[in-house]
């Protein structure tokens, strides 16, 4: 073993107190160090933070960022979301592959760089778009991506790759980030404008109990997508046994087509941290976490300021405002995966562990992060939590429909005019959606991103709410041109790459419902094929452990139930007693390979 990679690893372990629950943490610094985290490094870190080597390989090989074997000092991972491949990333894929001689999933001959797809990185409304190491590249073309491809053959930098700086705080030299905020429609809560501490001062002036109980009479939901009460959920976590409780901040905004959270992220960071705070105050929490997605590690530094910031005034850490009250918040790094977005995988990616869904009971509200009581709560929950304290709950509630009160961002993408972030009440109907984004050809509408459901044009006038159309913020478009049996296939294909696997239903569910669906793709399904594939759809919504299975089948069963045609479109009656599904040819190609010809087909 070489002295060197002990050194170094062991340094690293000792950066972070030789904890075992900042594993994500160690490993991560592990592979920037290194560019790969090598079997040696497994036993060092296992050995240091007093944990097992399978404990060590397991995070590795859980998340998509670390890698257990060499990989280029320069990764370009190029996103495969439907949104990118509509706006043209087929092409932009085709000249990384001439210009770097190699194909996806591989690296060049000198080591220097290496090719991989990706899912959603956040990016839907400016489509093609990459992460070059950490640095987003956004708009892509054919001309920009071999400019890309020259340039890191030329100086091997992907810092200097921007050419251009995004608006807004994108230019802030601790972002100095291309990305393009797109805020098409900010609205009187999240973007209105900011008074730090203000909230907070206010919150701090009040019992616990008492902010609470405002936050209930706001009648605020959780922006997440399943809409629980957000004061209720605080009032769970404050009553629960145990008096070292957290509050957990879900940046992970995986959905493929969701990316408001990134603007808010990139220019109300002062908002989410003084939600934050007050969510602390109440539940009585002394520390909180924020969970960032690994694709928007650019976002870090600026993240830190503003935290630095806000110490530095009296707003987080020691005795804040002078009243007595302590709390802190530390940004904990995703790896890349979607299931974390989910509570309790998120919170087992916080514990330096796989991110595995818990099994509940117990809620995270008893037995949460560590074993203690947790709140999970979204980026956009928690800024209009600072809104309700600055304003007041009468002030939040009068925006809204009578289920849903307060506004809603929308991240809209697709075949439409402006993509972008909208701020819009709830209960506006997905056609004033529509109409406002420039997409009033839209042949469907998928509305919650893969887990939520494709609207037909029938339905445009249904208002977007927690009883109606829900939606934790994805809209993507799909013009007349799209083929949605297509569509459903590339989201069929994002569910069995992303599934955590623990599951039966959902790891071989969702691949045999993917199967299924192929069958319609090519155009070589029967009746009996109509019936199976629904009823695999139903037994993986119903059977899966957590909410990625338990909504990955959705794509499916909305077709099913607005777009019927298509599939029937695609069955084909049974010839001489064969069932169109059946590929003789494909049966017999093993037994032909081995006998070295083709088998007769009488």
């Amino acid at each position: 073993m070489s002295e060197i990679l002990s050194s170094q690893v062991r340094a690293i372990c000792r950066e972070y107190a030789d904890d075992r629950t900042r594993m994500m943490d160690i490993v991560r610094a592990v592979q920037a160090a290194l560019g790969y985290v090598p079997s040696e490094a497994l036993d060092l870190i296992a050995e240091a933070v007093g944990s097992h080597r399978v404990e060590v390989e397991s995070v590795v090989s859980f998340y998509a960022f670390f890698s257990k074997t060499p990989k280029g000092k320069v990764i370009v991972r190029l996103c495969d979301d439907i949104v990118d491949e509509m706006a043209g990333s087929a092409a932009v894929a085709e000249v990384f592959k001439a210009g770097l001689g190699i194909d996806f999933g591989q690296t060049t001959p000198d080591g220097a760089i290496s090719l991989e797809w990706t899912p959603c990185i956040g990016m839907c409304d400016q489509a093609p778009a990459a992460m070059v190491n950490e640095v987003i590249v956004t708009s892509l073309s054919t001309d920009s991506a071999r400019a890309i491809v020259e340039g890191l053959k030329t100086h091997g930098d992907p810092k200097r790759l921007i050419r251009r700086l995004g608006d807004g705080n994108n230019a802030h030299p601790l972002i100095h980030a291309a990305v393009v905020n797109h805020l098409r429609q900010p609205g009187a809560v999240i973007f209105a404008g900011e008074q730090p501490g203000e909230a907070l001062r206010k919150a701090l002036s009040m019992s616990p109990v008492e902010v609470i109980r405002e936050v209930k009479a706001s009648r605020l939901r959780g922006r997440g997508g399943a809409g629980f009460p957000t004061g209720m959920k605080w009032a769970f976590t404050r009553d629960a046994e145990g008096e070292d409780k957290i509050i957990i901040c879900n940046a992970d905004e995986g959905e493929p087509g969701t990316f408001k959270d990134r603007v808010i992220l990139t220019e109300r960071a002062n908002l989410l941290f003084e939600g934050m705070a007050i969510g602390g105050y109440a539940i009585g929490a002394a520390e909180g976490l924020v969970y960032l997605r690994g694709e928007y590690a650019y976002l870090k530094p600026y993240l830190e300021h503003v935290l630095a910031q806000r110490r530095a005034s009296g707003l987080l850490g020691k005795d804040i405002c002078g009243q007595g009250f302590d709390f802190d918040i530390r940004i904990q790094m995703g790896a890349g995966a979607y299931i974390c977005g989910e509570e309790t995988a998120l919170i087992s990616s916080c514990e330096g562990l796989r991110g595995d869904p818990k099994n509940r009971p117990p809620f995270p509200a008893q037995k949460g992060y560590l074993g203690r009581p947790t709140s999970v709560n979204n980026v956009e929950t928690l800024c209009c939590v600072a809104r309700v304290l600055q304003h007041g709950a009468g002030w939040f509630a009068q925006f809204g429909s009578k289920g849903s009160a307060g506004t809603k961002l929308l991240s809209v993408s697709g075949d439409c005019a402006s993509p972008g972030v909208y701020e819009f009440p709830f209960g506006v109907t997905l056609r004033e959606v529509l109409r406002a984004v420039g997409a009033e050809d839209a042949a469907a509408v998928q509305v919650g991103g893969p887990s939520g459901q494709l609207v037909p044009p029938a339905r445009f006038d249904e208002i977007i709410c927690y009883d109606h159309l829900a939606t934790g913020g994805a809209v993507v478009v799909f013009g007349p041109q799209r083929d949605l049996l297509h569509v459903v296939a590339k989201y069929l294909e994002f569910f069995v790459e992303e599934s955590c696997g623990f599951c039966t239903p959902c790891r071989v569910g969702n691949v045999l419902l993917k199967n299924q669906h192929e069958k319609f793709v090519a155009g070589r399904a029967d009746l009996e094929d109509l019936a199976q594939i629904k009823e695999i759809a139903q037994t993986v919504k119903a059977t899966s452990r957590c909410g990625l299975g338990q909504t990955s089948p959705n794509p499916v069963l909305s077709l099913l139930r607005d777009f019927p045609q298509l599939y029937e479109a695609n069955i084909k009656p049974a010839e001489a007693g064969l069932r169109p599904s059946f590929d003789i040819k494909g049966a017999l190609k093993t037994a032909s390979d081995i006998i070295g010809r083709e088998s007769r087909i009488y």
